[in-house]
C-alpha cells in the first residue's frame, strides 16, 4: 500500500556537512570536493535508478554538471555556518513501476521547485526494504539562492516559510493521487497527520532505518544518531503493534482510509510496517484476520480475496441515503428572471457561456438539492459557477465554496467569486458550533473527486439534515479520492449530472484535444501533440 512521506531539511556547513559529499552519495557518483581537496567516491552505492540536475530558465547550463554545481555553491558560501542547500525527501508509491515513479518525481520537482527558480538535483532510489519489497524514494537537493545568467544572487527567504513547506506536503499528495488515479491504481496517500485523519497510531517518519544508518555513517554525521533513529523506529512499530493487537479496528480503519477494499497482502504489508519482529507480526495479522469488523467480499478479477470493514460499508450506506434524500427534494429553485439577469451581467463583462456551460447553469440552478457537474480542466466550470453564484445570491441564497486542499479552494474562489475554504476548516467550525449549514445555503464542493467517502458522507449528511443544497464539481476520470471509496464517481453513476466537454481555456483545437487527453489519462497522446508542435524540450539525464 502507498505510504505518505515527505521530509525537508537544510544541509549546512555548521554540522560539518559537505555539499559535494552529499550530492555524490545521493547520486552514487564520484566527485572531487574542491573545498576539502579530496575525492568523494560513492560510485559503488546501489539502488540509484535515475539522476539528473534540472535547471530553471536563465540558469547557466554549466550547472547541469552536478560536480560543478555543488563546488560552485560551496565556493560562493563563505560563512563557516552557511546553509548550503535544502533537501526534500519523499516516498514514491511502490505500486508504480520504476518508469512511472521517475516520471512522477520529475513532474513534481519541475512544477514545485524548478518552475519557482530553484536548481534541483534529483536522485531516485529504488531500494529493497527489510520486507523484501521495493522501497522507492527520491532525494532532491535544492539551491537556496536566486539564479540568473550571471550566477547566484540573493537567498530567497520565502522558500524558508512554513507555508511553503505545507504547500509542498499538500502538493506532493495531490501529484501522487492524481497519478495513481490516472494509472487506475486503487491506493491513495494523505499528507495530513494520523491524528488529523482520525487514526489512532503513532506516525513513523523514517523511510528505512537501514538506509538511514548507512547514509549517516557514510557522510560522517555519526553512527550513534543513526542507531538512535533506528531504535526509535522500532519502538514506534512495537507500540503500534501492541495497539493493533489490543484493538485491530485501528489497523482496518487506517487501511480503509487509503483504499475501500483490500487483500491479505495489503494487510500483511500494513502489519509489517506496524510491528517489530516475526512474533509480533504474526500476532498483528491474527488480530486483523479475526477482527469482528472485517468483512469478506469474495474474490476479485485476479482471484484474490478482497475485504472491507463493516464501518466502511455502513459509511457508504449513510452517504447514499443522504444523497437520495437530497436528490428527491427541489427546495432551491432560481427564477428565470434571476438567471437571465446573471447571464446579462456576465455578458457585460465579456463572458458568454457556451451551450454546454448554459445547460450546466440551468441544471445547477433548477431547484434540486443535489447537483453534479462533470468537466475536464479548462472547460469553464468555474466561470459557469460564477454566473450561478450571482443567480443564487439574487434569489436570496448564501453561496459557500469548499475543496479538499487550500490551493483548490483558492482556485475556486478566484475563478467563480464564491467565498471558499477547505472542507477540514468547515468541519472544524461545525464541531465548535459555527458556520452550520441552513436551508438557505448552497454549498459548492470543487474537485469533488478528491474527497473521500468518509468526509463526503459527513458533509452530505449534515447538508441533508439542514436542508441545504450541495453542488459537486469534478472529474471522475482523473480525480479520485484521497480517502478510498471514489464517492464522487459513485454518486455520479447513481444520480447522473451535467457534463461539460468543450475545452475553452486553449485557443487551438490541438491544444484542446491535448488537454482532454491529459485529463483522461492519455498522457502519451498529449505529449506527442505538444512535441509535434515543437513545445517539448529534452534534457540529458543519467539512468
Amino acid at each position: 500500500m502507498a505510504i505518505y512521506h515527505l521530509h525537508v531539511k537544510v544541509i549546512g556547513r555548521k554540522a560539518g556537512s559537505s555539499e559535494v559529499a552529499s550530492a555524490a552519495y545521493r547520486s552514487a557518483s564520484r566527485m572531487r570536493d574542491e573545498r576539502l581537496g579530496r575525492v568523494q567516491d560513492f560510485s559503488k552505492k546501489r539502488g540509484v535508478v535515475h539522476s539528473e540536475v534540472l535547471l530553471p530558465d536563465g540558469a547557466p547550463e554549466v550547472w547541469s554538471d552536478r560536480e560543478r554545481l555543488w563546488n560552485d555553491v560551496e565556493a560562493f558560501e563563505v560563512r563557516k555556518d552557511a546553509q548550503l542547500a535544502r533537501e526534500v525527501e519523499f516516498a514514491i508509491p511502490r505500486e508504480m513501476t520504476q518508469a512511472q515513479g521517475i516520471e512522477l518525481a520529475r513532474d513534481f520537482v519541475q512544477a514545485e521547485f524548478v518552475d519557482h527558480g530553484m536548481i534541483a538535483d534529483l536522485n531516485v532510489h529504488w531500494d529493497i526494504g527489510e520486507d523484501g519489497m521495493p522501497k522507492p524514494h527520491a532525494h532532491v537537493m535544492l539551491t537556496m539562492r536566486e539564479v540568473d545568467g550571471d550566477g547566484f544572487g540573493q537567498k530567497v527567504r520565502d522558500w524558508n516559510r512554513t507555508q511553503m513547506l505545507e504547500r509542498w506536503r499538500e502538493r506532493w499528495a495531490e501529484h501522487v493521487n492524481e497519478r495513481l488515479a490516472e494509472l487506475d491504481i486503487d491506493a491513495r496517500i494523505d499528507h495530513r497527520s494520523l491524528e488529523a485523519q482520525g487514526i489512532g497510531l503513532e506516525p513513523q517518519t523514517q523511510i528505512g532505518a537501514a538506509a538511514q544508518r548507512i547514509e549517516t555513517r557514510s557522510v560522517g554525521e555519526g553512527i550513534k544518531t543513526a542507531a538512535d533513529r533506528a531504535e526509535m523506529h522500532r519502538e514506534i512499530a512495537r507500540n503500534n503493534g501492541d495497539r493493533i493487537i489490543a484493538d485491530p479496528h485501528l489497523a482496518l480503519d487506517a487501511i480503509t482510509h487509503q483504499q475501500s477494499t483490500f487483500t491479505r497482502r495489503d494487510m500483511a504489508m500494513f502489519a509489517h510496517r506496524h510491528s517489530d519482529g516475526i512474533e509480533q507480526f504474526n500476532q498483528v495479522m491474527s488480530a486483523m484476520n479475526n477482527a469482528p469488523d472485517l468483512v469478506e467480499l469474495g474474490q476479485d478479477g485476479r482471484g484474490e480475496d478482497r475485504f472491507s470493514t463493516r464501518d466502511m460499508i455502513e459509511t457508504e450506506q449513510r452517504l447514499h441515503r443522504a444523497a437520495e434524500l437530497m436528490a428527491g427534494k427541489q427546495l432551491h429553485e432560481v427564477s428565470d428572471r434571476d438567471r437571465q439577469a446573471a447571464l446579462a451581467r456576465a455578458g457585460q463583462r465579456g463572458l458568454v457561456l457556451s451551450g454546454e456551460q448554459a445547460e450546466a447553469l440551468a441544471q445547477v440552478t433548477d431547484g434540486r438539492d443535489l447537483g453534479i457537474v462533470v468537466g475536464y480542466a479548462g472547460t469553464g466550470k468555474s466561470a459557469m459557477l460564477g454566473v450561478a453564484r450571482e443567480a443564487w445570491e439574487a434569489a436570496g441564497y448564501e453561496v459557500r465554496g469548499v475543496a479538499l486542499s487550500g490551493i483548490a479552494a483558492e482556485n475556486l474562489e478566484s475563478g467563480s467569486g464564491i467565498a471558499s475554504r477547505t472542507i477540514a476548516s468547515m468541519e472544524h467550525g461545525w464541531k465548535i458550533g459555527r458556520d452550520m449549514l441552513t436551508s438557505r445555503d448552497v454549498l459548492v464542493i470543487d474537485e469533488a473527486g478528491m474527497v473521500g467517502t468518509r468526509q463526503m458522507e459527513r458533509v452530505l449528511s449534515h447538508a441533508a439534515e439542514a436542508g441545504a443544497k450541495v453542488v459537486l464539481v469534478g472529474d471522475p476520470q482523473q480525480l479520485q479520492a484521497i480517502e478510498a471509496g471514489a464517492a464522487f464517481r459513485s454518486l455520479h453513476e447513481r444520480h447522473g449530472g451535467v457534463e461539460i466537454h468543450e475545452v475553452r481555456r486553449q485557443r487551438e483545437d490541438w491544444q484542446r484535444d491535448a488537454t482532454r487527453d491529459l485529463a483522461s489519462g492519455r498522457t502519451r497522446e498529449a505529449i506527442h501533440a505538444y512535441d509535434s508542435h515543437g513545445m517539448v524540450h529534452e534534457a540529458q539525464t543519467r539512468k
